[in-house]
């Protein structure tokens, strides 16, 4: 398999068999991330791809889902994703559904009925690392793209029939903006309905432009009690029916399951525990032995 450096992949989904057709991000800007901080973006050659898929096939024949790799692979025009998912089909008849992490801007180059047609081969349920809905927020971590944005993509993925992820980064806006940052982000997530909103707590690695924005006191990240308070009122404002999962957010409580509404008040009574019971020395000391996302 031609796997070109660090593999990420969404761990929710099933994780074998996984298919890089990109290498890095296209956008590689994002003030906070280090995933491919150093690895250009570019399509991997197709008959790498066709290999890596004569391989899985050889090995799993009867595949019925596959996860495409690496950050954004669904930047792609349409004219260059089609026949990797034709060549998907091919050697793994079986397919019925092929995941992606992707940007919303990758969204964008694509027709109603482009996505349709990606549908049609197998392109189900794609993960957008959206971040935040709060436009200053979205510019301050310089994501590429603003609220208006990911109402107008999120849209033609509904049109097209394409079920999608959106993630929340709690504490990505500091502390001047935490409040705008929770409730804007809840709206614009609630008016896209998406099938699933997971969050993540932001961690401040070196070498990202946030954390030197930190280290000059440019920048005031949030305490890890702030953070709870943050996502609290983030989900008190969160208004559509979705699966819910933290990922990357150190509570000492399970807030992950189906059926948000149904449960939304037991989730913010949980929070409101944590934030006046949680120790919060124990999870600021998990946070800070993370290396990366």
């Amino acid at each position: 398999m031609h796997f070109t450096g660090t593999v990420y992949r969404n761990p929710y989904w099933p994780t074998f068999p996984l298919l890089e057709i990109t290498q890095g991000c296209t956008h590689n800007k994002c003030k906070f991330c280090t995933m491919y901080r150093d690895v250009p973006f570019k399509m991997s050659p197709m008959e790498w791809i066709e290999e890596d898929l004569r391989e899985i096939a050889s090995i799993a024949p009867n595949a019925t889902t596959i996860q495409l790799l690496s950050a954004n692979p669904l930047a792609l025009s349409f004219e260059r994703l089609e026949p990797i998912l034709v060549m998907i089909n091919q050697y793994l008849p079986k397919m019925e559904y092929i995941y992606a992490c992707t940007r919303v801007t990758d969204i964008r180059n694509k027709t109603v009925g482009e996505l349709k047609k990606m549908r049609e081969l197998g392109v189900k349920e794609i993960s957008l690392g959206v971040e935040s809905g709060d436009d200053p927020t979205l510019d301050r971590i310089n994501k590429g793209y603003h609220a208006s944005d990911i109402i107008e993509q999120c849209n033609k993925l509904h049109e097209a029939g394409i079920d999608f992820w959106m993630t929340f980064l709690n504490g990505t806006a500091g502390r001047e903006h935490s409040r705008d940052h929770a409730i804007n982000s809840a709206i614009i997530f609630s008016q896209c309905k998406p099938m699933l909103v997971g969050t993540g707590g932001l961690t401040l690695f070196p070498r990202t432009p946030l954390f030197e924005e930190a280290q000059r006191g440019e920048f005031a990240p949030l305490s890890e009690k702030e953070m709870l308070e943050e996502l609290k009122l983030f989900v008190e404002n969160l208004t559509c029916d979705c699966s819910f999962i933290t990922h990357h957010t150190i509570t000492g409580v399970n807030l992950t399951g189906a059926n948000f509404l149904q449960r939304k008040d037991k989730i913010i009574a949980a929070l409101d525990r944590e934030i006046r019971h949680g120790d919060m020395d124990i999870y600021a000391a998990i946070r800070s032995r993370k290396s990366s996302l």
